[in-house]
């Protein structure tokens, strides 16, 4: 069969990585690609946000399956596009995503049903943002909250008053977050240990798709500013097997009987954002799609065939599917560009990519090439390196090692990933 994976991420190279596995799969093309997809893909370059026309290109093409991979796409509704078509496609539909597109949806449905969130407020106008703020009693700190898609930065918690009354005019003020802000949320600050939990979906059931650990600040130490994700590892011992079952059972498989009693039938990866508080675990958000960083250090854990798990899903029989995996662990480490998150600076010449070992893996993501073969930076984040071993700690031993191997002017990356979770199984 022919796939589609559409987009040109680290975590769109991991799936074009896994799929390129598959059994199943006669031709494979990624759209709109990177220089890393090419070693796995044909590389074609359609704008996956472009819908109809993107749309239009895979029945084209015939296409048997699309897979999407970032939230906007979904978002804008791509898959309804090539539903449209007679193309299959992988992911939920614009209406199904809602529950990452719109935070005030998610949060509702979650009241609604009675899964585990922290309480909130909904807010279109500043003025009675502020008011809320300052009522007598209220307890800091906060988090605010674009209801938008913000690339992962529109959460702000706020130590106090004077951080949640700029995080307020930041987003309906000085609209810095564009219609993304349009309306806020302002949220009780849960306390506690976070972690990614995802699950593979057809509509009916929520089957679980493995729990990753996520780095969204830029600097060692959860300093500095949010990112869209500097690093990641899996397994994580805050979501052991039981905890896994007991988070399908509270969480993933009301929120789907959620979405379908809505009429809103979700076929896809959801991913739940959760707090893991003194009161169990309870949902931060949730998205639409695999996440970046956790897809990288996922996929390469998968034994089971990607491919086959998206048609069961599609097709309402993934109760009939394996989903199995490797032993040991892959911790991922993201390389970015100087001034990342912010202005960051393109260009720059990278080396040392045909230096990694083999217990490594490199996905690209803000990477181009250029017409003598060389391979420079192009976005903000540019390559996640995953080490993979027996235990975490080999893992991370082998994602550093190998990252200090691939080089390019102000590159960054935190040193930190996966220690604390390696600190404390030693100390046990």
């Amino acid at each position: 069969m022919k796939v589609v994976v559409a987009g040109s991420g680290a975590r769109e190279h991991a799936i074009t990585w896994k799929v390129s596995q598959s059994e199943l799969v006669s031709e494979l093309i990624s759209a709109p690609g990177n220089p890393g997809m090419a070693a796995q893909s044909r590389v074609e370059a359609y704008d996956p946000l472009g819908i109809q026309a993107f749309a239009a290109w895979a029945h084209k093409e015939m296409a048997d399956l699309v897979i999407v991979g970032s939230d906007d796409p979904i978002a804008a509704g791509l898959v309804d596009a090539c539903e449209a078509v007679g193309v299959r496609a992988f992911g939920p539909s614009a209406a199904a995503a809602r529950i990452e597109a719109s935070k005030v949806f998610a949060k509702d449905l979650l009241s609604q049903h009675g899964i585990p969130t922290g309480p909130y407020k909904v807010f279109d106008q500043a003025s009675a943002a502020h008011r809320y703020l300052d009522a007598p009693g209220r307890d800091y700190p906060v988090v605010v909250k674009a209801d938008g898609l913000a690339r992962g930065k529109g959460a702000i918690v706020s130590a106090d008053s004077t951080e949640a009354h700029a995080a307020v005019a930041a987003m309906l003020e000085e609209r810095a977050f564009g219609g993304a802000g349009d309306r806020i949320l302002i949220e009780e600050c849960l306390v506690g240990p976070e972690a990614s939990v995802f699950a593979i979906c057809d509509g009916e059931q929520a089957r679980p798709f493995g729990a990753a650990r996520d780095y969204k600040r830029i600097f060692d130490g959860d300093r500095g500013p949010n990112t869209g994700g500097m690093g990641a590892y899996s397994p994580t011992n805050l979501v052991p097997p039981a905890v896994l079952e007991d988070v399908r059972q509270r969480i993933l498989q009301p929120t789907i009987e959620g979405l379908a009693a809505a009429g809103h039938p979700y076929r896809g990866v959801l991913y739940a954002g959760l707090m893991f508080t003194a009161d169990g675990p309870q949902v931060i958000e949730f998205n639409a799609r695999l996440g970046d960083p956790e897809a990288q250090v996922l996929l390469p854990l998968l034994k089971s065939d990607f491919v086959e798990i998206a048609l069961a899903a599609l097709e309402g029989r993934l109760a009939a599917v394996p989903i199995e995996w490797h032993d040991g662990a892959a911790c991922g480490v993201a390389l970015a560009s100087a001034g990342y998150p912010d202005a960051v600076r393109d260009g720059e010449l990278v080396s040392g990519l045909d230096s990694l070992g083999d217990d490594a893996l490199l996905f690209h993501a803000g990477t181009a090439l250029e017409a003598d073969g060389a391979i420079r930076t192009a976005g903000g984040r540019v390559f996640t390196v995953v080490g993979l071993g027996p235990t975490l700690a080999t893992a991370r031993d082998v994602a550093y090692r190998n990252v200090e191997r691939v080089r390019f002017e102000g590159r960054y990356y935190r040193g930190d990933i996966a220690a604390r979770e390696i600190t404390a199984a030693a100390a046990t």
